[in-house]
């Protein structure tokens, strides 16, 4: 591209230089430096975990920039790199920083940032996946990950199948569809509509919401939820389950699956799958598992146990941009059956499914997914996997989760902290009680936390979240960045503290 300080006004100059190869390796050298120096620079625990700015706020500053580059033309090379890197600098300090070892909220992990330099392949070159053929090696990649998370899994070799999706509620979604179609055989063509008794989807009581939402699109009806009353340690009562099950099929009332949690999200609950999978088998249902957190449990030998019965489920989902640590978004689904994953749709599309080769439906994405372009979400699983292999990720998990004790020890180990069980997995959920607190209503308790957890976030010192048991405010942290250690976790207590006392 030229240097010289000649607008680039002609269309055609325009596109040329959008597309100029020269111009990508330019800014791209730039990219990658300013990236690293963020990463180091977060990673140290510098600066603010999120950028706090008030919404309407940031709106005025991102529209601002559409409209300074409406009023501007390009002159050249140097100029673009100029705009790139501000443009690029002004992103990098108005996020949230998930790298920052005071990040302990969300179940959004501090990604690896090799698999971000994998995705910039497929993101670069737009590769894409409906047909074999649209991403041919996108969809290879695809194929081996999921074979190998699977097995990882206990799904048995060559029976089982799977595909990637566009995260956990997408992913949800897709097998509760599967499921749906198997157990009510024509759903998927005659509907809902006038089936008596309605059908029902049966679900841990904490499962996520888009379990429910599910229930919503799918035409059953988020009303024909029922809820499996949950053990002291708030896993699935299966008991409860076998009842349940019990009754409605004397009552004749169609169930389209058992959706079981491995973790449940509020305070990361496994549940009991080998058993539910049993009750499951006896009343003839679809055991579906949510394992969107918990199923990268799978890759270690210490925490296996955990995931115990994953191989028996009918249907599966892990998100390998939670426990895998990887960018978002890679959701995967797994079928015991692998025939079951032709059973999501009922469509033909001539213009897209080649009927000269139809063996090519195997590996035509669009036939199984509930996206037709999608992106190929595996390139960064894959390039990591295969430059560190699965230990890699055994060693993220096993030490998210050892932090995680850590910090329920420091929190035991404190006279104004709460605890509120001790954690399965890498979440915690606890409150501070400072003296002066300890005679206040409920209301008034709640109240607190969270306040509380709106000064930190907004401080930018820690990010942490909430959630709400029995009715009941907590504070809730998922340990979720590896580089985060013991000493981060003691200043989180230091920096409630401080801030409790002015709230």
């Amino acid at each position: 591209m030229s240097t010289s300080e000649t607008p680039l006004a002609e269309p055609s100059q325009l596109i040329a230089a959008a597309y100029d190869p020269q111009l990508v390796r330019e800014l791209g050298k730039r990219m990658i430096t300013l990236l690293a120096d963020h990463l180091s620079h977060v990673g140290s625990g510098k600066g603010p975990v999120l950028n706090w700015d008030e919404p309407s706020h940031n709106i005025d500053l991102a529209r601002a920039e559409l409209e300074a580059g409406n009023a501007s033309v390009p002159r050249s090379a140097d100029s673009l790199l100029a705009r790139f890197d501000e443009l690029l600098r002004q992103s990098l300090s108005r996020g949230q920083n998930l790298h920052h070892p005071h990040y302990v909220g969300h179940q959004v992990p501090a990604s690896v940032p090799l698999a971000g330099l994998f995705d910039s392949v497929t993101t670069l070159t737009n590769q894409v996946m409906a047909i074999y053929e649209m991403g041919p090696w996108a969809t290879a990649i695809e194929r081996a990950v999921v074979e190998q998370v699977g097995e990882a899994m206990g799904f048995r070799s060559g029976q089982f199948g799977g595909l990637i999706t566009s995260g956990g509620s997408l992913a949800n979604l897709t097998a509760l569809l599967t499921a749906r179609n198997v157990a009510l055989g024509d759903g998927w063509s005659a509907g809902l509509t006038g089936r008596s008794p309605a059908p029902v989807l049966v679900a841990h009581a904490e499962a996520h919401y888009c379990v429910a939402r599910a229930a919503g699109v799918l035409g059953i009806g988020t009303q024909q939820v029922v809820s499996v009353p949950l053990e002291k340690n708030r896993r699935m009562d299966v008991n409860q389950l076998d009842s349940i099950l019990a009754d409605l099929r004397t009552r004749g009332v169609p169930i389209v699956a058992v959706s079981a949690a491995a973790c449940a999200t509020p305070i990361g609950a496994f549940d009991p799958l080998v058993e539910i999978s049993e009750v499951c088998r006896r009343h003839d249902v679809w055991l579906h598992v949510d394992a969107a957190h918990g199923g990268a449990a799978c890759l270690s030998a210490k925490h296996r146990h955990l995931v115990n019965g994953l191989e028996l489920a009918d249907s599966v989902v892990c998100d390998a941009h939670k426990m895998m640590f990887m960018p978002a978004l890679c959701a995967m689904v797994f079928y015991r059956n692998r025939d079951h994953r032709f059973a999501t749709f009922e469509q033909t599309a001539p213009y897209l499914f080649d009927p000269s080769a139809p063996g090519m439906a195997e590996y035509d994405n669009g036939m199984v997914n509930l996206e037709c372009t999608k992106r190929a979400a595996a390139m960064g699983l894959w390039g990591v996997w295969s430059m560190f292999g699965s230990q890699l990720f055994e060693a993220l998990v096993d030490t998210t989760f050892e932090r995680a004790q850590q910090f329920y020890e420091l929190l035991e180990e404190a006279d104004d902290f709460e605890a509120f069980c001790q954690p399965e997995c890498n979440i915690v959920v606890y409150r501070y009680l400072p003296g002066h607190l300890r005679n206040r209503s409920p209301e008034e308790i709640d109240r607190f936390q969270l306040q509380l957890r709106r000064a930190v976030v907004e401080s930018g010192e820690y990010y942490l979240v909430q959630t709400n048991l029995d009715g009941r405010s907590y504070l809730r942290s998922t340990i979720i960045n590896p580089l985060t250690t013991r000493e981060h976790l003691r200043g989180l207590l230091d920096c409630l503290r401080k801030w409790g006392s002015q709230t």
